[in-house]
């Protein structure tokens, strides 16, 4: 977890100059590594090269300009830094299995034919819980992505109260991670969070006892942010049963959430558990409240 604080800083600064020249030599030296370290650094930690990253970032926002956009494709490709529109199409249609030209027209005819599917709140795998869950919506964007075609998204609608919240959430089974130390990540985005929004990820055993949890209760998210990659670790203790996770909204604003990730990490990797594990004592103590701490 050491790295993780210059490695968002540094997703960051890359969020930031997308539209720039952007090398590896000029980024590590801004973050205070070598070249060579700093690579190993944001590969093991983010999963692919800085290069990879920046083109992975470049190529989504340029899918986004295609369909929503009347921008020509050469201008489009030469903004993200492509060094020719060919260029640009080689590397699109790898990436998007259709080529820039063809993925804008079917895509926007797929977006006019469609539209109303992707405001229906019904997104794969997820469900919408919370507080007031009817106050809110979830739902999947194609305008606003950080890798793809799409990101989901959890928005407050008729919000009121700053004390009501939503989650977007799964929950699936812990028997395959007993045992295990386990870190989830994902891409967040923010947009006027006017109290807070997050991460969550807990850990219950058959009877619903909460055995580890950390909801970012303690580096909260809120305002506007631009995509940056968020972690949370925790133990699945060996009477685990049921693992949940999502993003959280409470009171006003937008979050939304791209490629989650959940990885077994070594027993070095420190936790963020939020959850106070504490001793059973063997007898009660200081009963007359005279005693002190020391």
């Amino acid at each position: 977890m050491k790295y993780e604080d210059v490695i968002n800083q540094t997703i960051t600064y890359i969020e930031e100059h997308l539209h720039e020249l952007l090398t590896m030599e000029d980024i590590a030296d801004w973050a205070g590594f070598s070249k060579y370290h700093f690579h190993r650094i944001f590969q093991t930690t983010v999963g692919m090269t800085i290069t990879e990253y920046i083109r992975m970032r470049r190529l989504a926002n340029a899918s986004v300009d295609l369909l929503y956009t009347d921008e020509r494709i050469l201008d489009i490709a030469l903004y993200y830094h492509f060094e020719s529109q060919e260029a640009f199409s080689r590397v699109f249609k790898k990436a998007y299995h259709l080529p820039p030209g063809k993925y804008r027209k079917l895509m926007s005819d797929v977006l006019k034919n469609k539209e109303e599917s992707y405001m229906d709140n019904q997104v794969k795998g997820w469900f919408l819980s919370g507080s007031d869950p009817f106050n809110y919506e979830m739902g999947m964007d194609r305008e606003v992505v950080h890798c793809g075609k799409s990101s989901g998204y959890l928005k407050a609608k008729t919000v009121i109260d700053s004390s009501n919240f939503a989650t977007m959430m799964q929950q699936f089974k812990a028997d395959k991670f007993i045992g295990k130390r386990m870190r989830l990540s994902c891409f967040l985005k923010t947009k006027d969070i006017d109290t807070f929004s997050g991460m969550w990820m807990r850990v219950d055993n058959a009877f619903d006892d909460v055995l580890q949890f950390d909801n970012m209760s303690n580096r909260p998210i809120k305002g506007t942010t631009q995509w940056n990659r968020y972690t949370i670790v925790l133990d699945v203790p060996s009477e685990s049963s049921v693992i949940s996770f999502g993003v959280i909204l409470t009171g006003q604003g937008i979050i939304w959430a791209d490629q989650f990730r959940f990885e077994e990490v070594d027993k070095n990797v420190a936790t963020t558990n939020l959850e106070i594990q504490t001793e059973l004592l063997d007898e009660p103590v200081n009963l007359s409240f005279e005693e002190e701490i020391s």
